[in-house]
């Protein structure tokens, strides 16, 4: 084999491995979350996978050149197949009841682990018929032999996180590595390759079929996995298999002249809180667009307040728009661009497609209050709750601050960001809704200068909570996830 052709094999190999391991964190999230521990499992099991397909490889280099051969082409086939197919084994595996922790740990070595283990197999028998085609040339050849595989680890991560998994999603980013995977097969010669044709196509067949289950959700970016679901009188928007939000419509899917209450409780909560707390014109800063429904209620409320929505994800407010009709309208009708509109001559609605921490650093505006309503999964992404994070709000938001969790009740996620509040505010209530199976709950917080005065009513289920002392999560030691 040629040396170049040798190193493009293993730059490609390398593109396809780490392209793998993204995709793993991003497939993972619709059933066990994002957050700094499905992270850590992913990128754990999947090193690990290398590091024992590089010590098995290593041991078939060192046999004839004919075996080895083989065994390399039957581990490039077994990969195509294991990493087509591992979005069918994680969701297998969750319907079979891999729950919490631990159904995350076991999920994500049993789905990840044995891809990662063979795609590294060939990489030893590669980088010792790149050094024996240049004899004499042994230093600079194992050179650029590494120097592939680092520079294919970085292409991978860049191919999978500004290419494949915005533009085709992650079930057909897995099935792409598969195809890349074979493509290498016919490359590697010696042994009776014909023998393994057979085996080849039937390979071809399996990443083909495995497309055949459609991708993990009805829309998806890089950063959402998005479903929409019609249920009795309500649409409701969901993300990571997190309810994310809900819009009543009428029985042709339209929105009702009358908007009503809103269908999420915790919604309903922060509304009556907002309703009672603010003045006939503020202006509110929603960090987490989700289904938009808060800001639309605000706007038609009151005919003078102002929002800022800060939402992340564009295919978000892109799904809003097409699903959702009263929010949709409200975008469509008032709609701008935040960051490149003038407040005082466009639309009551700005729209800020960024992310919420980066916005609150750098924004100049000034706000009556703030819902902080941002989710990743099903959980609060860990640089917006700290300190720090809060700290910056009070120096732009004059009023009260409104809080939405997931959390179990009296949880760490919700000690910590009430021990956020207690430090900076005066005046801190707290409210927990029903409890879920899963032993969560939304928990609601509201902080602010002057005192809160009493609601007349809470929504069906929730009742006022207490939450108990914590250290203030920061910047340096912050919230990692739900264990």
């Amino acid at each position: 084999m040629r040396f170049w052709t040798t190193i493009c094999l293993l730059l490609v190999l390398s593109v396809v491995g780490l392209t793998y391991e993204i995709a793993a964190g991003r497939v993972l999230a619709p059933f066990f979350g994002t957050s700094l521990l499905t992270w850590t499992a992913v990128i754990a099991t999947v090193l690990a996978g290398f590091s024992l397909g590089n010590a098995l490889g290593g041991l078939v280099a060192e046999r004839a050149h004919d075996a080895a051969a083989r065994s390399v082409r039957t581990a490039l086939i077994a990969t195509a197949v294991l990493m087509a197919v591992s979005p069918t084994v994680l969701g297998v595996l969750y319907a079979m009841g891999a729950r919490g922790t631990g159904g995350m740990l076991l999920t994500v070595f049993v789905a990840f682990f044995p891809a990662s283990v063979l795609i590294s197999f060939p990489s030893p028998f590669l980088a010792r018929l790149a050094v024996e085609a240049r004899p004499g040339h042994e230093g600079s050849s194992l050179g650029l032999v590494l120097a592939a595989g680092s520079l294919g680890a970085i292409l991978g991560a860049i191919l999978a996180g500004f290419v494949t998994l915005p533009l085709i999603g992650s079930a057909a980013t897995f099935a792409a590595c598969g195809a890349a995977t074979l493509l290498c097969v016919p490359f590697i010669r010696g042994g009776g390759e014909r023998g393994s044709i057979v085996t080849v196509v039937a390979a071809w067949a399996m990443v083909a079929a495995s497309m055949a289950t459609g991708p993990v959700c009805r829309y998806e970016s890089g950063l959402s996995c998005i479903d929409v679901a019609r249920r009795g009188s309500a649409i409701h928007l969901y993300s990571d298999r997190t309810a994310q939000a809900a819009e009543r419509v009428t029985a042709q899917g339209q929105a009702p002249e009358a908007q009503g209450d809103l269908v999420m409780s915790y919604a309903r909560w922060i509304w009556a809180r907002m309703d009672r707390d603010l003045g006939p014109a503020p202006t509110v800063l929603f960090i987490g667009g989700g289904g938009y429904t808060l800001p639309t209620r605000l706007l038609d409320s009151r005919s003078e307040a102002k929002a800022v929505a800060v939402e992340i994800d564009p295919l978000v407010t892109q799904v809003v728009r097409e699903t959702l009709p009263g929010a949709g309208a409200m975008i469509r009708q008032t709609g701008y661009d935040a960051l490149a509109g003038d407040p005082e001559s466009e639309g009551r609605l700005g729209i800020v497609h960024a992310d919420g921490r980066v916005y609150i650093n750098e924004t100049e505006r000034r706000f009556d209050a703030v819902v902080m309503d941002a989710f990743s999964s099903g959980s609060v992404p860990a640089h917006l709750a700290t300190i720090e994070t809060y700290e910056r709000l009070k120096a732009t938001v004059d009023g009260p601050v409104y809080v939405n969790l997931i959390d179990a009740p009296d949880g760490r996620l919700a000690r910590g960001l009430h021990a956020i509040l207690d430090q900076l505010y005066a005046h801190v209530e707290a409210v927990q809704g029903p409890v879920s199976p899963r032993g969560r709950a939304n928990i609601v917080l509201a902080a602010s200068d002057t005192p809160l005065a009493a609601l007349e009513a809470l929504p069906a289920g929730y009742e006022r909570t207490r939450i108990g002392p914590a250290r203030a999560f920061t910047d340096d030691r912050g919230w990692v996830g739900h264990r």
